[in-house]
């Protein structure tokens, strides 16, 4: 029986390490263009990057806003153009200067990147923020006061956090706090709509689940895709552009779906 029990958990052991030589990494990000990407800014249609605000330089994705005249609430994403549901998202960013001095207060040194998102082509031209989940990018004020990065924000969202449905728009990490020019590592492990763990510079330093369509905070949105109380399990993952210049050097993937099919 010992040997039969041996031979069992060796193949076990066999087949987890071939399925884990299956995962790959895989940049959703090419260095030299983003073709694979769908632009979405505030007051414009789809795919009109209004004032260069994403482009490629140095062999990585800038959001800058020198061509802008007003900021005038042009909050923008960069949508990779296909949904995903379970997998293991890494960013590396950093901030940049100049902050645009006539967009909101609440937007220097903050940025992010969206998931579960709405289909951009489901957005209306004046529809602000795109439903989804944010995982929130911050920065250190130089005030000496704490300022944590990957927190939990929600426009037209909300979680499930500690076992109860949470409403609060945004729900801060337990990160340290960064300062302006730290290239930080960001990632996103994502199963559907069971888990949803955000990792800092190799640091878990926040949970949640049940990502759901429900509260406010996104605008003019077609009433159609606002369905309060639908469970997100997939959606498209979003660079955002909300007046504070930010720098993308690696937005990679793993797709994590055969882990989900092994579980059924």
């Amino acid at each position: 029986m010992k040997i039969r029990y041996t031979l069992v958990c060796l193949a076990l052991l066999a087949a987890s390490s071939v399925q884990a030589q299956k995962k790959k990494w895989v940049s959703l990000f090419n260095g030299k263009d983003i073709k694979d990407w769908i632009v979405k800014i505030h007051h414009h249609d789809v795919n009109v990057n209004y004032g260069n605000t994403f482009r490629v330089e140095d062999g990585m994705i800038k959001v800058r806003y020198d061509q802008y005249d007003h900021f005038n609430e042009q909050y923008g994403h960069l949508y990779y153009k296909t949904p995903f549901s379970h997998y293991h998202l890494v960013i590396e960013y950093k901030f940049a200067d100049p902050w645009r001095k006539d967009a909101p207060s609440y937007t220097i040194l903050n940025s992010g990147v969206m998931f579960h998102s709405q289909d951009p082509r489901t957005m209306p031209k004046e529809q602000d923020w795109p439903i989804s989940i944010e995982m929130q990018f911050l920065a250190g004020l130089g005030d000496g006061k704490p300022r944590p990065t990957g927190n939990m924000c929600s426009p037209g969202t909300n979680i499930v956090y500690e076992g109860k449905l949470d409403t609060r728009h945004c729900i801060d990490s337990k990160s340290k706090t960064y300062g302006k020019d730290e290239w930080v590592r960001a990632e996103l492990i994502v199963l559907g709509d069971s888990l949803v763990k955000h990792i800092i510079n190799g640091e878990t330093v926040l949970e949640y689940s049940k990502p759901q369509i429900g509260g406010d905070v996104a605008n003019r949105y077609d009433p159609a895709q606002k369905v309060d109380g639908k469970i997100l399990s997939s959606g498209f993952i979003a660079l955002q552009s909300e007046g504070q210049p930010i720098d993308f050097r690696k937005v990679e993937i793993m797709d994590l779906s055969e882990s989900k099919k092994g579980k059924k």
